[in-house]
């Protein structure tokens, strides 16, 4: 598979599930622009590294996505760098954990602003030149919370909801197009911010590295082993693959069984 002669835009991707995802657009040949709401020489080191590594073209481009002006003007800025806007990757999320009547209105806010009002921005920015083009591919990074929920994550359920219902409407408004859009809805994933958490839920719960990881980390993932980014990486490619073009509105789990539940 090639994606030799595509752009993709990553939002959020200087680390975690986004950086794994723009690394295999980058290994298969599609040139890429990197994204977070910093702009530090470390970002704009990584891309370089990436463009090293693999041989294409990979920017790194700063935007706000907790801002509607900010996500369409990073489209827009990043479409002029790489020349054009094949493949839109949608994965800036945070995260706040709190019961709804004690969760923070500010917290609530920046939820969903950065989990799916974005996407919905993005999305509206790039959409008018997929079409000018004639060819789009449009990823939005939900999870098993797109399709399910825990208790205490009110604000991150309702927006990756959201981003799940999002997929499915820009599906049917382009499913005449060569446009496709789907969401992917990871289960634990073991990213550097996941793997940051297991010392210290090893000493809450004095537990073992494993037990950790099996009974409480992942006790509602029956397959007890974390995603990886590269698998990540590795769905994202084939929805945007020839292979995957009557693939639209649809959600693809990938989450050890979870939703199976």
């Amino acid at each position: 598979m090639s994606l030799k002669g595509k752009t993709a835009l990553v939002t959020g991707s200087n680390s975690g599930i986004g950086l794994g995802v723009a690394t295999e657009l980058a290994k298969l040949g599609a040139s890429v622009a990197l994204n977070s709401y910093t702009d530090s020489p470390e970002d704009h080191d990584l891309a370089a590294r990436i463009a090293k590594e693999t041989g294409s073209t990979v920017v790194y481009v700063q935007g706000d996505m907790s801002k509607p002006e900010a996500c369409r003007e990073w489209v827009e800025k990043s479409a002029k760098i790489l020349g054009q806007v094949d493949i839109l990757v949608n994965n800036a999320g945070i995260q706040h954990v709190g019961p709804v009547e004690d969760f923070p209105i500010s917290k609530w806010d920046a939820i969903i602003a950065i989990n799916l009002s974005s996407a919905f921005h993005t999305t509206a920015a790039a959409l008018p030149m997929m079409r000018a083009q004639g060819w789009g591919r449009i990823v939005n990074i939900a999870s098993a919370h797109g399709l399910t929920a825990s208790p205490y994550k009110s604000a991150y359920v309702a927006a990756k909801h959201g981003v799940v219902g999002l997929s499915k409407t820009v599906a049917l408004e382009t499913a005449e197009a060569p446009i496709t859009c789907n969401a992917v809805c990871p289960g634990y994933v073991l990213t550097p911010l996941v793997e940051a958490q297991i010392p210290d839920t090893m000493k809450e719960y004095n537990m073992d590295r494993e037990t950790v990881i099996r009974d409480v980390m992942l006790a509602r993932q029956p397959s007890k082993e974390f995603a990886t980014v590269e698998q990540l990486g590795g769905t994202v490619a084939f929805l945007c693959s020839d292979a995957a073009a009557q693939i639209t509105g649809t959600t693809l789990s990938v989450d050890g069984g979870w939703t199976a539940l």
